[in-house]
């Protein structure tokens, strides 16, 4: 599946259905008298979040929605029927935006979390409700409320628990890949990582969720490399996780790149809680390891875990670091209700 993180949707609301103009016409009745009906309302626009969606590239080939109008009003007093509400089921931790993207209109974070965006219009008044006793045959009616229209942007943020940082070629795919079920793609070259991708950890009785972005460079908050896009894709995570290649000709330098771009983003990211680790030791002899450990704790100001992904060194560290600063709102396996059939989501 393409993932895609942003989208640019149109959505209107249903226009209001007209009021009926009837009368009367009943065989050994005198006198009729006006029976039109109100017209029915139209549908609103409602976004509501699901499970099992982790991209917009459904929005990428169909971008505008349209609720139905309501129907007009009929005689006998009868009222038209609504139209119905139409729902756009998004992935959990999307932003709808406003055009120009300065104002965040909703924000989705719980499964299920359903949101009314644009309301339809009401129904016209049909000429009975204009009889008075001195207007005994009126014959005016409504014409219902006319529709809410909006061009908006759709914004994932990915949901995770903890993220990964660190300069193209730290380690993370690997690391990803040898902690979670994910199977994020790992060469010998920069930014081999081209989007966000997640994975469940599953450690010591306890459960969250990682999120890989692709490695940031100098220069990232201006649009260098791959630029600083992804990084929205963490600014919900409890921790970050910093990995530094030992392999860097200068640790501490590869470090401070990425804080300084974490800094130049915004959003808080630098007060988070995090880890530092130096990965790829498997490469480098104990001494080395000591010596670069102690450059990089200095200029880091944390604790550094030696780490390697490929080999497995330090990884169970890691993790229980990870979950010490993510807390006990960590899930743990086996909370699921048991006996309880997993349901297939389905976008209808």
């Amino acid at each position: 599946m393409h993932f895609l993180d942003q989208a640019k949707i149109f959505v209107r609301s249903g226009a209001g259905g007209p009021g009926a103009v009837s009368f009367r016409r009943e065989k050994y009745i005198e006198y009729g008298g006006p029976n039109g009906g109100n017209g029915g309302k139209g549908g609103d626009i409602v976004f509501e979040a699901v499970a099992g969606l982790n991209t917009l590239i459904d929005f990428r080939y169909t971008q505008h929605f349209r609720a139905p109008r309501g129907h007009g009003g009929s005689g006998q007093n009868r009222t038209g029927a609504g139209g119905d509400d139409l729902i756009i089921k998004v992935p959990l931790g999307t932003q709808v935006l406003s055009e120009d993207r300065e104002e965040v209109l909703l924000d989705f974070t719980q499964v299920g979390q359903r949101e009314l965006f644009l309301r339809g219009g009401d129904g016209g008044r049909g000429n009975a409700s204009y009889k008075t006793s001195t207007n005994r045959t009126p014959r005016q009616h409504g014409d219902g409320w006319p529709f809410q229209e909006a061009w908006v942007w759709l914004r994932l943020k990915l949901l995770a628990d903890a993220g990964l940082v660190g300069l193209p070629n730290a380690g993370k795919s690997t690391f990803i890949n040898a902690v979670t079920n994910a199977q994020a793609k790992v060469g010998e070259y920069a930014f081999t990582t081209t989007r966000p991708q997640l994975g469940v950890v599953r450690h010591k009785q306890r459960e969250f969720v990682v999120a890989d972005i692709p490695g940031l460079i100098e220069g990232a908050a201006e649009g260098a490399g791959i630029g600083d896009r992804f990084l929205g894709h963490i600014e919900r995570c409890r921790v970050l996780l910093h990995l530094v290649d030992a392999q860097d000709d200068d640790v501490a330098e590869s470090y401070r790149i990425v804080r300084d771009e974490l800094e130049n983003y915004g959003a808080g990211l630098t007060d988070k809680p995090f880890v530092v680790a130096l990965n790829k030791i498997d490469t480098l002899d104990d001494e080395l390891v000591e010596a670069l450990s102690a450059e990089l704790a200095e200029i880091s100001g944390a604790d550094v875990i030696p780490l390697s992904g490929a080999a497995g060194t330090g990884v169970d560290w890691v993790l229980d670091k990870l979950i010490e600063a993510i807390g006990p709102e960590a899930g743990k396996v086996g909370d699921e209700d048991e006996g309880e059939e997993a349901v297939e989501w389905s976008p209808v």
